[in-house]
């Protein structure tokens, strides 16, 4: 029988000699043995079941093959729940959870004096990282929630998660904000973390990116700004009186997209707001 310690010694081993990071071991192995990280390391000298050993060098190196270890576990955690993910939604990241955080922040100081349901989307929604977690967590602020994605595939993982979550969730298919205008609807809240990766940087990305992640929900055409640049032309559109917008972007668009926003609302207040790392990775425009 093999134990939890060497099975760990074992995976690290074999995913830093494969140029993978050797946390996956542990993340994959938890979920396999049904354990906290703090029950994991507390029982090192545990015996791994036969099968569940068979399963866990199976799932490493189809991980070293350039699987992303949460298409092998089927789920990824956010903002403290499991949301399901495949191969037609973008694993959600960290940064993602830090754009909900401020935007949580200022939704409270916007509104917090509104008894009346306020209409907000996250267009791209993808897994519904975003409109699930802000449905949930908003939940002093009369939200109704709704969430936009071009993608069939993308929107079934999406209400599949919003219903596993017993979160109450309106979802379009369409293209950014057209379903919504056509719909006649008008927001108070936007939040959406779109395509932003320039195409010109497609060479540098992991093979576990780009060979499993949808292309869609990352590629922002040649400078990585076509989505944000077409938003410009649909938000006065579907936007109330008072409102905040809230973008995710890459490392160093922050300034060129809040230029975008305050060109478009120059009634508005724009700001860059940075990540626990110091980067530029979101925007907000919030009009009183």
């Amino acid at each position: 029988m093999v134990t939890v310690f060497e099975a760990l010694k074992w995976a690290s081993s074999f995913l830093v000699e494969n140029g993978r990071d050797e946390n996956v071991g542990e993340i994959y192995l938890r979920h396999l043995m049904g354990m906290s990280r703090s029950q994991l390391l507390a029982e090192q000298r545990r015996s791994v079941p036969q099968e569940k050993w068979d399963e866990f060098k199976e799932g490493v190196q189809r991980h070293v093959g350039g699987v992303p270890i949460q298409h092998i576990i089927g789920t990824e955690e956010f903002y403290g729940r499991e949301f399901i993910v495949n191969e037609h939604v973008l694993i959600p990241r960290p940064e993602t959870e830090e754009l909900i955080y401020y935007g949580l922040q200022k939704m409270k100081d916007l509104f917090g004096d509104v008894d009346t349901p306020l209409q907000a989307v996250d267009v791209g929604t993808g897994s519904g990282a975003i409109a699930v977690t802000l449905k949930l967590e908003a939940e002093r602020l009369p939200l109704e929630m709704m969430a936009v994605d071009i993608s069939t595939e993308a929107l079934a993982v999406a209400r599949e998660n919003s219903k596993r979550l017993d979160a109450d969730v309106r979802f379009f298919e369409g293209d950014l904000l057209k379903p919504l205008i056509e719909a006649g609807v008008k927001l108070d809240i936007l939040l959406s973390n779109p395509p932003y990766i320039p195409l010109t940087d497609r060479e540098t990305l992991s093979d576990v990116v780009i060979d499993h992640e949808p292309e869609l929900a990352l590629f922002g055409g040649e400078d990585g700004y076509d989505l944000y640049k077409r938003f410009m032309e649909e938000l006065p559109l579907v936007m109330k009186e008072r409102f905040l917008i809230g973008f995710e972007v890459g490392v160093g668009q922050g300034e060129t997209v809040a230029d975008l926003l305050r060109a478009t609302f120059p009634d508005a207040e724009t700001e860059v707001v940075h990540d626990i790392n110091g980067k530029d990775r979101m925007v907000f425009c919030v009009r009183k």
